[in-house]
């Protein structure tokens, strides 16, 4: 009785098409930096063209030094739950800003009264829109070596 213990390789992911287009946008970059000649620029694109996997795409980058990637990256979109949160914020701060508004115009009061907690209810609709969970953005999804 034998037992088998080698681990069985993960399959091959396929390349997106935005993979593609990433590498051959660091291929053109490389090229025109003096990195490649134009001959090995096009030949490394017709490669990244017709790769079907991603792990066919990685030796064609990899002799490139990495890209300088932005202090923050790009941030998805919110969550279905996250937006249907925040549409509740919306509507709730809406309402209060509308009742608010109506009470000044009825009063006596010589000045705008509702522009305080206006500002204060909007200011904490903007953090609540830039805290909000949010969906992965491509460039989270997308394997280090290809950024």
């Amino acid at each position: 009785m034998s037992t088998d213990t080698t681990p069985t390789p993960a399959p091959a992911v396929l390349a997106s098409d935005a993979e593609r287009e990433r590498v051959t946008d660091r291929l053109r970059e490389a090229a025109v930096e003096g990195r490649l000649t134009l001959a090995e620029s096009d030949e490394r694109q017709a490669a990244a063209y017709a790769a079907r996997t991603r792990d066919e795409l990685v030796p064609l980058v990899a002799d490139l030094p990495a890209v300088r990637r932005p202090s923050r990256p790009r941030r998805g979109p919110m969550t279905p739950r996250a937006r249907r949160i925040f549409t509740i914020h919306a509507a709730v701060t809406a309402v209060v800003v509308v009742a608010l508004v109506i009470a000044w115009a009825f009063s006596p009061a010589p000045f705008f009264f509702p522009a305080f907690p206006t500002f204060w209810l909007a200011l904490a609709l903007f953090v609540h829109s830039r805290r909000a969970e949010r969906e992965p953005s491509a460039d989270e999804l997308m394997p280090e070596a290809l950024r």
